[in-house]
């Protein structure tokens, strides 16, 4: 693991949203010294451990995310478990993340943050509290940073958080070394991963 930092003494909302965008901006710059080739190897390494699990076998609905250019590339991984599996992708719609079934790439529309997502006719249902959410088994998902203690530091919109929160899935965090870190800043807003994994380690 080649980026690990120690940070402690966050008390209060002020103090942790400022430590939250320093974070931000240390993984952004770290990420800029990432080549596309070593995005796609670093992707391979975290996404065969995941095929190897019970949990991931055992799953038969998904929740991924198309990948950002800064992000751990997910794109060849959702076409090859399309053909076995049903594959969700998030979506924005009136503020709040929904999910929608992938099927192609053809069909996919450009949204907020400028992610990829399914077309509004495909959209499940827009309410994040819906049965359809209930049916999720597993939820791959992204972020800036993540901790020992299996916290996320997302974008800072906490669309994620308010989709996750109180659901029956799964939620294993995924990204690259430089994003783990020994503690990052949380409030009691920010839902909590059931696993971190990144190509060195995987934290349980």
């Amino acid at each position: 693991m080649n980026h690990l930092s120690s940070r402690a003494g966050f008390t209060d909302d002020d103090g942790i949203s400022v430590a939250k965008g320093l974070i931000r901006s240390e993984v952004k710059a770290a990420k800029k010294t990432l080549t596309d080739s070593f995005k796609i190897q670093q992707a391979k390494i975290v996404f065969n451990k995941i095929e190897q699990t019970p949990e991931f076998k055992q799953a038969k609905t998904i929740l991924m995310y198309w990948s950002l250019r800064d992000e751990l590339p997910t794109h060849q991984w959702i076409k090859k478990w399309s053909r076995s599996k049903k594959i969700l992708l998030p979506a924005i719609r009136n503020d709040q993340l929904v999910v929608g079934r992938f099927s192609t790439e053809s069909q996919l529309v450009k949204g907020v943050f400028n992610v990829m997502g399914p077309q509004p006719e495909t959209v499940e249902n827009a309410n994040p509290s819906s049965d359809c959410t209930e049916r999720i088994d597993l939820a791959i998902i992204p972020g800036i940073a993540f901790d020992k203690q299996k916290n996320r530091l997302g974008r800072g919109k906490a669309y994620y958080d308010k989709f996750l929160r109180n659901k029956n899935m799964l939620k294993w965090a995924v990204g690259f070394d430089i994003q783990l870190y020994d503690t990052i800043p949380v409030t009691t807003k920010d839902v909590k991963m059931d696993r971190v994994i990144t190509p060195n380690l995987t934290v349980l």
